[in-house]
């Protein structure tokens, strides 16, 4: 069995679950772990995982870490050597840049998973002069690497693949390839759909590109037209405070419950009527990938409401599975939330078609399987 090393910086956010899941789906493929940092959020059980930097406390050790990333020898390396590993899978632009001294050192192939901002973020908002010199020397850095042999990339939906050509990545260089959500772990809750609150569910960092202000703003309208519908909002971030705010403002029933882990998040889903994404293009251009929660409250039989990028088009069935909107229309969004809402039958109806479209197609043994067919053939040059 090959074995393919699998770098992120940090290892690993509570965000970055989807990392976790796809290696522990690996069948043909064994999965070593890399980071520079442990940052203590996602228990990495399971998983067999190495550490190139030296803590910040061991100074002098941390310091020739950082001598040795800046002169092209990355920590470690002997070691991987020995064990030989097949193939390197970076997830997120950024990281591919970090981690191409490693693929170089091993005289290994590296693929890229691009998950959205890596390409979605103008090159101008990069290169401004107030970032540090790594962030503005990114988008030049990504091209460059894309342009060496055996270098390639994953898009994360057909919308960042077409994002990242346009970006400069060649395109036969980059294929598409769904992540996927294990089904078997989210599945629909105990309590039945109709007896269920009229509960609007969002999960997510509270920044611009969630969106999370328009969702605000159309439950204004539909608690006018269903005065018992309320809305939960799951995640933390900066804007939070002026979200709780504006809920106040606008008298909108919400409760803001703060990040919480995975096993929480799925008992939320367990007693919501529907789950809402209302992503938007940012300012500096960043957008959503796709939204793997998409999936995973699909799995878990609620309808969804979304309009993300990628997600809104590939990741659900528009009128049956739930419905897309065109973003920041809060008025839009507020009719498919009442269209769901205020119709028991369609609700349940969306559900079960909901739970059966992710398990035919985003399964993430099957996604990770075709995973793993495309490392063969990196590895083996077909």
């Amino acid at each position: 069995m090959r074995t393919v090393l699998v770098f992120r910086s940090d290892l690993l956010p509570y965000s970055e679950t989807f990392i976790k899941e796809q290696m522990l789906a690996y069948s043909s493929w064994k999965g070593t772990l890399v980071g520079r940092r442990y940052i203590d959020q996602l228990p990495l059980d399971g998983l067999d995982y190495r550490l190139l930097d030296a803590p910040r406390s061991k100074s002098f050790a941390h310091l020739l870490c950082k001598i040795g990333w800046r002169i092209g020898r990355p920590p470690g390396i002997n070691a991987f050597k020995r064990e030989a590993p097949a193939l390197l899978h970076a997830h997120f632009g950024m990281d591919a840049v970090a981690a191409e001294p490693i693929a170089v050192s091993l005289g290994i192939p590296m693929v890229t998973t691009l998950h959205g901002y890596d390409v979605n973020i103008r090159r101008d908002w990069w290169e401004r002069k107030e970032h540090a010199p790594f962030m503005r020397a990114y988008p030049r850095q990504l091209l460059q690497l894309a342009q060496r042999e055996n270098r390639h990339f994953i898009a994360v939906s057909d919308a960042i693949r077409d994002k990242a050509i346009s970006y400069g990545i060649p395109p036969e260089k980059i294929a598409t390839k769904y992540i996927g959500v294990d089904s078997e772990n989210f599945r629909p809750g105990e309590i039945l759909l109709s007896n269920r609150p009229l509960r609007v569910l969002f999960v997510g960092r509270l920044v611009e590109k969630k969106g999370c202000e328009y969702l605000i703003s159309a439950m204004e309208s539909v608690q006018r037209v269903i005065p018992n519908a309320e809305l939960t909002v799951i995640g933390d971030g900066p804007l939070r405070y002026s979200l709780e705010q504006k809920s106040r403002e606008l008298g909108v029933c919400a409760r803001f419950m703060g990040g919480m882990p995975h096993a929480q998040i799925k008992a939320e889903l367990g007693s919501s009527r529907v789950f809402c994404l209302p992503s938007v293009r940012a300012e500096n251009g960043d957008a959503e990938g796709f939204g793997l929660v998409l999936l995973e409250a699909q799995a878990a039989g609620v309808p969804v409401v979304t309009s993300a990028l990628g997600g809104a088009d590939e990741g659900i069935i528009n009128g049956v599975t739930g419905f897309k909107f065109e973003e920041r229309n809060s008025k839009a969004l507020s009719e498919c939330l009442i269209r769901v809402l205020s119709n028991p039958e369609l609700n349940q109806t969306m559900a079960y078609e909901a739970r059966e479209f992710v398990k035919g197609r985003f399964d993430i043994r099957d996604c990770t399987r075709l995973l793993e067919s495309l490392y063969d053939k990196i590895v083996d040059g077909d």
